[in-house]
């Protein structure tokens, strides 16, 4: 790549860097915003869930403005309203106040994150190049996640607002550098194109209720999350008729004729889900029950960034002797081997012991995250690769809400009292959430490599037909 290639690609990479970490350091310090802000349980789990609804229920509108706006425009705009918002929830006295930053700020990121990767799979010729730069991006973005967590409990020892205030000076810097180093494209061919604010209204909608419905359901009754469900539903198939209608529909409803796009979707889903509740469970395992602090927990977990060094220097050389398939399915093993072993953990086990645990979780982001956008957005069609982007990303945070949700309920389902051993018991229950989901993505994921065998082996037959 080219020198100006690589600074694209880095100020890119920075800013899915700074999303991951966005989500992870805020998870950390949410003991010291309750305590500081004097916060009831449900206004904390809205400083949680405000962010996802912003962020999962406008991904797809994001990634579609970015097709039809301009990637670059969109990029620089929702980056400049991220930056604003996380300071204004550093700057929060109030509940209320922080509830809507960061309401916004999920809402930019969910323009902000299609756009910058359409703008890599635009940008970068189809191939190794792109698939190279995709390793990059993903492994960046990866290790957000995994090293939030550390960030976030180095910083929450000093103060919680410093969890928002660093992203500021992040996003103040990549923005600067995206503004001089991402080049300006011709503004899109908008003839004959409208933006389907109807599409965008019902899908949005149906996207929040769905979100909302499965985030809130450990802490309402079942009526209240079927019906939010039921009205999800509804909306998407109003949705669906009116993409079939329309000229210029905001999901073009044949995208989802690639069956590796639907497939890596389904994955991304269940990878997320499995990895959120892992992470969820850990913390509080070693907070809750061992009694660590907040530093130490988080150190404890740093390990898992190790994603960050061999994502972008073993998994190309990887998928260039193995491909795509294979490789992403040897991440959902690490995985459910993840999982698997965590579930041995008693109340005094040694660090060492539950470091293979940690250690197989991010070998599965390295092996996973990168073949996963590799194969959602390839052999899409360049005016959309903003809606595959937004798709995908999509896909990863309702996993996320799927998995917080479904380890909190079966948490407190199965835990009777406060004692340790039942502490141990629901954390034990829980864990079993992210290793069913890891299963069921295994099994995908095995089907994937099974149909690209088939796929390569008709493959001679067809060049001696012609």
């Amino acid at each position: 790549m080219k020198a100006r290639e690589w600074g694209v690609l880095l100020v890119l990479s920075g800013a899915i860097f700074l999303e991951g970490i966005d989500i992870a350091m805020l998870n950390i310090a949410l003991p010291s915003i309750r305590t500081d802000l004097g916060l009831d349980t449900g206004s904390l789990q809205w400083v949680v869930s405000a962010y996802v609804l912003g962020y999962g229920g406008f991904m797809l509108l994001g990634g579609r403005a970015a097709d039809i706006l301009g990637r670059r425009q969109v990029f620089l705009t929702a980056l400049l309203v991220f930056l604003l918002f996380s300071g204004l929830g550093g700057l929060a006295e109030n509940g209320a106040t922080l509830i809507a930053a960061r309401f916004v700020t999920g809402l930019a990121a969910a323009f902000m994150t299609p756009a910058g990767l359409s703008i890599i799979t635009t940008g970068f010729e189809e191939g190794p190049k792109r698939d190279r730069a995709l390793m990059i991006y993903g492994a960046i973005g990866a290790g957000g996640f995994t090293l939030g967590m550390v960030i976030g409990g180095l910083l929450t020892a000093l103060d919680w607002r410093w969890v928002f205030f660093m992203p500021v000076a992040l996003s103040l810097v990549l923005l600067v550098a995206a503004f001089v180093l991402i080049p300006r494209s011709p503004r899109p061919e908008r003839r004959g194109q409208r933006f389907d604010l109807l599409g965008g209204l019902t899908i949005t909608a149906a996207v929040v209720l769905l979100v909302l419905g499965v985030e809130r359901a450990a802490h309402v009754g079942v009526g209240w999350t079927v019906g939010a469900v039921a009205a999800s539903l509804a909306l998407i198939a109003a949705f669906v008729a009116v993409e079939r209608r329309t000229a210029s529909p905001l999901v073009r409803l044949g995208i989802f004729k690639s069956g590796s796009l639907v497939r890596a979707n389904v994955v991304g889903m269940l990878f997320m889900a499995g990895f959120f509740g892992f992470q969820f469970l850990v913390v509080l395992y070693l907070q809750e029950l061992r009694g660590w602090s907040t530093i130490e927990a988080s150190l404890a977990m740093l390990v898992m960034g190790i994603d960050v060094v061999l994502a972008p220097t073993l998994t190309p050389k990887l998928l260039r002797r193995f491909g795509n398939a294979p490789v992403l399915l040897g991440g959902l093993v690490a995985a459910a081997l993840a999982f698997a072993l965590f579930l041995t953990v008693g109340a005094s086990t040694s660090y060492p012991a539950m470091l293979p645990s940690l250690v197989f979780m991010g070998l599965a982001f390295t092996l996973a995250y990168g073949p996963l956008t590799i194969i959602a957005t390839n052999g899409i069609d360049e005016e959309e690769q903003g809606l595959a982007g937004g798709l995908l990303y999509t896909s990863f945070q309702f996993g996320a809400a799927i998995g917080l949700a479904g380890v909190a309920a079966v948490n407190v389902a199965a835990t009777a009292s406060a004692s340790s051993q039942d502490l141990l018991g629901g954390y034990r229950a829980a864990m079993l959430v992210p290793l069913a989901a890891a299963v069921v993505a295994v099994a995908v994921g095995a089907f994937n490599l099974r149909r690209r065998e088939r796929e390569a082996a008709a493959e001679p037959q067809l060049a001696g037909v012609a």
